[in-house]
């Protein structure tokens, strides 16, 4: 849950800067959000969720493995 709530906040910070520098508009940035609130209630969300779970882990275990690597210097 703690790591889906970080993707949210990652993407509307993303999302934020994207409007205030002119690169995207508001009205496609509500069709993205509503876009979103649509899709987490389908049955797509659990292969999303899946998936962003198995990258988080990936990055996790590299970060683990430099942290091991270089903890002997």
């Amino acid at each position: 849950m703690v790591i889906s709530f970080s993707l949210a906040l990652l993407f509307g910070v993303i999302l934020f800067f994207m409007i205030r520098s002119g690169s995207m508009k508001w009205g496609p940035a509500i069709v993205a959000i509503l876009f979103g609130f649509s899709l987490a209630s389908t049955g797509a969300a659990d292969p999303i969720n899946n998936f962003l779970e198995s990258i988080t882990d990936g990055v996790n275990s590299v970060d683990d493995s430099i942290n091991s690597s270089s903890g002997g210097e």
